[in-house]
């Protein structure tokens, strides 16, 4: 969960990443958020591949979105062969990569809580949530460093940030830990990557997608279409070489956490 509204940036095609055939890799990208950000990607006239769980889902999902394609066999975080197996494919059918966008994500522990946990079900989430995207960016860094633009998206969420104040660590109550302190690790995970990466091209940043509707009736309750959210994940995707590194943001719009 994220926190306030703000404005959703216009990203200019010119500030996509430099070279033709620009090739992304989308995770989660069988619904919701993902498939948003998939299909502006593709408008912007980049080569979007996504990576699912459930292929044959995500064929269906993204049917009638130009420029989207989905890799062939799952794609579970949780596996290093599986990650190992999908990279693969994008090395000897595109030969490069240039966009990583983390999103895939488990479903959050609404039921949990910090004092009373039940640590099983926040590993479960912490598995995905950073251990995953953690082995996702470190198995794609080759294929990165190929890139002339290179771009590290990892999709968060203010409920890992002290500055959120509706949904932030520090007004949450101990609710969700498992989500809340996963996505807080996220963005560390996303400070000490661009450190490590500060002298290479590779720009990553982290993104709060702000309260976003990717389940049947989250709209009813105040979240906004996956198609608001987007722009802010693909403006981080298609940064210039001189943009932010390290950030946390919310439509383009530096956070705190």
């Amino acid at each position: 969960m994220t926190g306030e509204q703000q404005r959703i940036p216009v990203v200019p095609t010119s500030a996509l990443p430099a070279g033709a055939g620009t090739v992304a890799l989308v995770t989660g990208g069988a619904r919701g958020l993902g498939r948003a950000v998939a299909g502006q990607l593709a408008a912007r006239g980049v080569e979007v591949l996504v990576g699912s769980r459930r292929p044959d889902e995500a064929v269906a999902a993204t049917r009638g979105l130009p420029g989207v394609s989905v890799l062939p066999a799952p794609l579970d975080l949780t596996d290093q062969r599986s990650v190992d197996a999908a990279l693969r494919v994008v090395e000897e059918t595109r030969g490069r990569l240039d966009v990583l966008v983390n999103n895939a994500a488990a479903p959050p522990d609404w039921d949990n809580d910090v004092v009373e946990a039940d640590l099983a079900a926040a590993a479960r989430v912490l598995e995905v949530d950073l251990f995953g995207t953690w082995r996702m960016t470190i198995s794609a860094l080759p294929l990165l460093r190929r890139s002339p633009g290179p771009r590290v998206v990892n999709v968060s969420s203010g409920a890992g940030s002290h500055a959120d104040g509706r949904y932030g660590l520090a007004v949450s109550g101990g609710a969700f830990p498992g989500h809340a302190i996963g996505k807080a690790a996220v963005n560390a995970l996303t400070s000490a990557l661009a450190a490590a990466l500060a002298d290479t091209p590779v720009l990553v940043n982290a993104v709060c997608p702000d309260v976003t509707a990717t389940v049947p009736g989250a709209a009813a309750r105040g979240a906004r279409p996956a198609a608001a959210s987007a722009p802010g994940v693909v403006w981080a995707a298609t940064l210039p070489p001189d943009g932010p590194r390290g950030g946390f943001h919310r439509d383009g719009a530096a956070l705190g956490w």
